[in-house]
């Protein structure tokens, strides 16, 4: 039997002037689930987050928007999954994806976390690469060095389109992805 997923979490940066920013791509999905399940935002400091308890399609799932910054988004996220007993394999971590376009969408199982510092780091608090991961394309601006600046800026508006409708492509999959489904959800999403 797959594991189901029993925490969602998306990856991002606190506060408003990162609101808008490509890097919280991961924000901007969970904030879509729990907009869609009538669930509630709030702040814990035990789980270094804001969290809430989503019922989806019938499945109570806990989401998570780590409140460490980027690259300490892995000491929420196994604050959350010791305090639950979540297993890494039942935990689902949406991100900003660089090496696919805007709009370009894929789930991956497990991997390392090429260069992806909320990866990174959640792996290392993890103690795993056995997690789900949602990589929700973000574009890449052709040059390495401009990384940073890149995922910290605004993307278009046409970018921006792109992204949310691969936000709400992907929320389709979620029920197959709660019930352990991981191989159906990609089918659905990849095809």
């Amino acid at each position: 039997m797959a594991t189901q997923i029993a925490l969602i979490v998306g990856l991002g940066n606190p506060g408003a002037e990162y609101e808008a920013t490509r890097h919280n791509a991961g924000f901007w999905f969970v904030d879509e689930l729990a907009s869609a399940a009538g669930a509630s935002w709030s702040s814990d400091s035990k789980f270094h987050g804001d969290v809430c308890k989503a019922n989806l399609n019938g499945e109570s799932v806990w989401l998570l928007k780590p409140m460490t910054y980027m690259n300490r988004s892995g000491q929420a996220i196994a604050a959350l999954a010791r305090y639950y007993k979540i297993e890494p394999e039942g935990i689902l971590v949406a991100h900003d994806e660089l090496d696919f376009e805007p709009g370009q969408v894929k789930i991956k199982k497990g991997g390392g976390h090429a260069g992806h510092n909320g990866l990174r780091d959640s792996i290392a608090h993890l103690g795993t690469k056995d997690f789900i991961r949602l990589r929700l394309g973000i574009g890449h601006p052709g040059n390495a060095k401009q990384v940073s600046d890149y995922v910290l800026g605004r993307p278009s508006q046409s970018d921006r389109t792109a992204i949310d409708d691969a936000i709400w492509q992907s929320t389709k999959v979620i029920p197959d992805m709660l019930q352990g489904d991981i191989e159906k959800a990609m089918r659905e999403l990849h095809a």
